[in-house]
């Protein structure tokens, strides 16, 4: 038999967790869970209808939140113009003498951007930065020739999201602080952009489920109602 937390059962008494919410019914039932000590992120998560073997069916994409993920961003920037991505907001900025650090096993940041330039050499540090998720990529925008607006981008609240290999996506849509305005904004704008990531070739069901946690929570499943027509 399960036992289950203190915390959970006073989950259980908050909301019933056995049923399916609208959005803005879910964002309101997470705001009447128990909070932690500290502020927890809320996240929404997606089970695809996809097959993750089909190189033809991976779904990634960014999207700018509203209100910002309530995430502190550490940018590194690859540019020969070190300058101008630290007056944009990066907290490292450079090329070679980084490559090198990153090689000595220095991974101090949340996300690298880079000029079209200077990808030519951190292509050679691939192997490092990829299964990290840390490399530059054009799709998820990180790779510009305005790298200064990039770098303010990401600060500002753009936020990348792709599938795992068991069909799955978690993304960061705010904090426990956040009102419910702002997660319910945030978490509609998430569900639009990944739902437009439909890969072409799917011809079955794209979104199978999606649920609204915060790290210490327990989920709140979304009614199929709210992403059925995807």
């Amino acid at each position: 038999m399960v036992k289950l937390s203190k915390r959970y059962k006073s989950a259980q008494q908050a909301t019933d967790l056995s049923r399916e919410y609208s959005l803005a019914e879910a964002v309101e039932a997470l705001s009447k869970l128990p909070k932690a000590r500290f502020d927890e992120t809320v996240e929404l998560s997606f089970r695809l209808g996809v097959d993750p073997r089909q190189g033809d069916q991976m779904v990634r994409g960014t999207v700018s939140l509203p209100h910002g993920s309530g995430k502190k961003v550490r940018v590194l920037a690859f540019t020969e113009n070190p300058d101008e991505a630290l007056a944009a907001g990066a907290d490292h900025a450079g090329l070679k003498d980084l490559m090198e650090k990153i090689q000595g096993g220095w991974l101090d940041f949340d996300t690298a951007v880079a000029t079209p330039e200077a990808m030519k050499e951190v292509r050679t540090i691939a192997r490092i930065l990829g299964p990290k998720g840390l490399m530059p990529n054009p799709k998820s925008g990180t790779v510009s020739a305005d790298i200064a607006g990039a770098i303010r981008e990401v600060k500002a609240g753009r936020v990348e999201f792709k599938m795992d290999k068991t069909a799955n996506i978690g993304v960061g849509i705010g904090k426990r602080s956040f009102s419910n305005e702002q997660i319910l904004e945030n978490a509609s704008t998430l569900l639009n952009a990944v739902a437009k990531a439909k890969p072409e070739s799917l011809k079955g069901r794209f979104i199978l489920s999606v649920t609204l946690t915060a790290t210490m929570a327990p989920g709140i499943r979304l009614a199929p109602s709210e992403y059925a027509k995807f």
